[in-house]
Order: C-alpha cells, then structure tokens, then sequence
C-alpha cells in the first residue's frame, strides 16, 4: 500500500491530481480548493494568508495520518512536521531567494543575465522573493523604479539586464546529486501592463533547435543544487539559451508535461527521492498547451464549468467571487503538433467563453 500524503502550498490542483493518479491518498492544503481537487483528495483544507499555512497545515496533519508531505508554492520552506517528499528546508532557502540563485549561478558558470548597477537602464526588476512573475517589470527611468518599489510596498530586489527571448523552462528530476530533464516548455505570459512577465500557460515541448542544450544546462543546474524531486529550471531563449531561475518544486508546466510525454510526473518525483532518476529523458507523443483565463474586471462565476470536463482545470465552484486580473480557470488543448494543440486550444477557450456567457 502506498503512503498517504499531504500536498500543501498556495496551488495544490496539478501535484494533487498526479499523486492520485500513481495511486498515494492525497490530503491537500490550498488557498483556492477548486472544485476539481476534490476530485483527488480526500480531504482539503483552505487558507486565507499564506501566514496561515502553517496552521492549516498542522490542523490536516492533526485530522488525518499523513506519511510525508509535498511542499508547493508558499510552502516550500515550512518543516511540517512529517517526513517532506522533496527538496529539505536547508536546501531550497537559497533558490527561494534570486540574489543568492544568480550567486549560484556566477559559481556555476552558467550564462544568466547580469545584474545591472545602481541607475542603468532599462533594468528588470525582480522582488527577491515570490514566484510567478506577476510583480517582474521592465523600468526606464528612476521614476518608474520608485514608482514600482512603492507600488509592491519597497521589496528588497534584484535589478537585471533586459534581455529578449522566448520564456521558457525545462522540468527536471534529481536526486540530490544526478538529474534528468523531462521535458522542455514554452511559457506563456500575460502580457498586459501591471503584470507583464506573469505564468499564464505553458506548451510542451518545445520544439527549437537548442532545447537539447536547455537540457544539458538544466540537468547541470538540478545536480549540482541539492534539490530533491521535481524541480523546473527557467530560460530566456534568444540566440543562445540564459538562465533566468530554479523553481525548487513542482512547476505550474506539471499538466502539459504529463500529457506531452504520458509519464506521470508524482512518480519520477517519489522515485527521485528515492534515489532512482530515469535512465534517459522521456520521448514525446504530441504536443500539449495550457492557458489559465484571467478575469478583465471583478465578477461571479454563475456556471457549473465542471460539466466542461477534461478541456478545463483548476475549476472554480459556482458562487465564486473573482476579483479583477485574477484567474478563473485553465484551458487544455492538445494535437499531434504545436499547430494542432493551439487550433484546439483556442476552440477549447471559446467554448468556455461561450459557456460562461
């Protein structure tokens, strides 16, 4: 019999749904408890701030026997107080951190964009903690860094040099010592004004003459990080791929991986935490995307979305308030090639659409 196990974080839905799948019982600890973790779980709890987590975290333990538990986004660093299936505390402090990563990095001697001096633009900045991008911005001048420090309430962060490319990520496994890239991912962004450079969807693979290098760099990366398990390793790709971050957890890619590829991405973690990594990298059999809807202003979700069934994810109950910008839901799209997986995925969307009236 397979342990049970506990998946705690902000977003629990994808890492939930692939433990299920390779047999666990999964509790879950999550802010938004979307219709569809029910589906995997057996039982959840929810939190409001993530200086609730803790709690609620020590509340499910309490209810239930949990044997390990998986730590996500807003989680990572928490010790739980079961055995973690993952990457410890001590190890993945210094990637939750984007000063101390581009220091790993420079060590490395992997390409990375460099940080800018003082008063050089334009610059990227980057809060030194977070995930998901949503606070990343482009600045010019001086005013609009003062403008963005006071706006996301003076965090302490980094500043880079701007450079174009393609985002993109390669998800890996490692034990701590050796590592194998699974799978290399397009990254969609917002793209809009006050959160640019957010995750809004992946496409896996992708196909591009250096993703084998992205590969190669990735597994570099993932062995020498100490990191355990699952871990993804983000790209800006232009005339030559730059490391941009190491996500030290499962990675939002974690639904197109596992269709693109047909492995289930909860065992290749569990079997690296045990020391087994695969012998070589997954083959794809297509091509597989994913786009998260964001709401354009404050609204109520009237429909029952879970009807929509396997085109939709993270699917909100009927009720639920959305404030402006926030996600709704995610659309799945998939075909044989890039162009197949997009014509679905943008006939998915505007069946959701139509849907949701």
């Amino acid at each position: 019999m397979k342990p049970s196990i506990l998946v705690a974080g902000f977003a629990t839905r994808h890492v939930a749904m692939s433990a299920f799948a390779a047999g666990y019982r999964v509790y879950a600890v999550d802010h938004f408890r979307d219709q569809d973790l029910s589906w995997y779980t057996a039982d959840t709890a929810g939190f409001e701030e993530l200086g609730d987590l803790p709690g609620a975290i020590g509340e499910m333990i309490g209810r239930h026997p949990v044997d390990y538990a998986v730590l996500t986004s807003g989680a990572e660093s928490l010790r739980p107080g079961v055995p973690i299936c993952g990457t410890p505390p001590d190890k993945i402090r210094r990637f939750l951190d984007k000063l101390t990563m581009q220091n790993f990095f420079g060590e490395l001697g992997v390409p990375t964009p460099a940080l800018s001096p003082p008063g050089v633009y334009p610059a990227m900045l980057k809060p030194r903690e977070g995930s998901g991008g949503w606070r990343n911005r482009v600045v010019f001048t001086r005013a609009e860094q003062e403008e963005w420090e006071k706006f996301f309430e003076y965090p302490d962060f980094i500043a880079q040099e701007v450079v174009e490319g393609l985002p993109s990520s390669v998800c890996c496994v490692s034990d701590g010592i050796r590592a194998r890239a699974v799978a290399v991912n397009e990254q969609l962004l917002r793209g809009e004004e006050s959160a640019a450079y957010g995750f809004s969807g992946s496409i896996t693979p992708l196909d591009h003459p250096l993703a084998p290098r992205m590969m190669d760099i990735a597994e570099k990366i993932a062995g020498a990080s100490g990191c355990v398990g699952t871990l993804g390793v983000d790209f800006v790709l232009g005339d030559a791929p730059r490391v941009i971050e190491v996500n030290p957890r499962f990675q939002a890619t974690l639904d197109t991986v596992e269709r693109a590829t047909g492995v289930n991405l909860f065992s290749l973690h569990a079997g690296a935490c045990r020391g087994r990594i695969p012998a070589e990298r997954p083959k794809t059999t297509g091509v597989a995307a994913r786009k998260i809807l964001f709401a354009e202003r404050e609204t109520v979700i009237r429909t029952d979305l879970s009807k929509l069934g396997p085109i939709v994810a993270d699917i909100p109950y009927p009720g639920t308030e959305v404030g402006e910008g926030r996600a709704i839901v995610s659309v799945l799209g998939w075909g044989k090639d890039r162009a197949g997986a997009m014509g679905m995925l943008d006939k998915h969307i505007s069946a959701v659409l139509q849907y949701m009236g």
